[in-house]
């Protein structure tokens, strides 16, 4: 997996664990809501910076976003507040 998938995959997962909005995420870390979206469908490349403000907000390291994604792991529809379908 590239970093850039990497990075979009695990904030869109720590973000909708926590049950943020893209939209509030975007506001608080004080980033255009498309720019996050970018970042999270893997066509952004953020910065060290922006990671930083993200991280921040979403109260975990930065290193959080280049963990592994488990192979199970299902990130496609998920919004913030619903749970995963088996």
């Amino acid at each position: 997996m590239r970093g850039r998938e990497l990075v979009g995959k695990n904030i869109r997962r720590i973000r909708v664990e926590r049950g943020v909005s893209q939209e509030r995420l975007a506001f608080d870390a004080s980033v255009d809501r498309s720019y996050l979206g970018g970042i999270e469908r893997f066509d952004e490349n953020p910065s060290v910076d922006t990671l930083d403000k993200i991280a921040a907000i979403l109260n975990v390291g930065v290193l959080e976003f280049f963990l592994p994604i488990r192979d199970d792991e299902n990130l496609s529809g998920l919004r913030p507040g619903r749970k995963k379908r088996d």
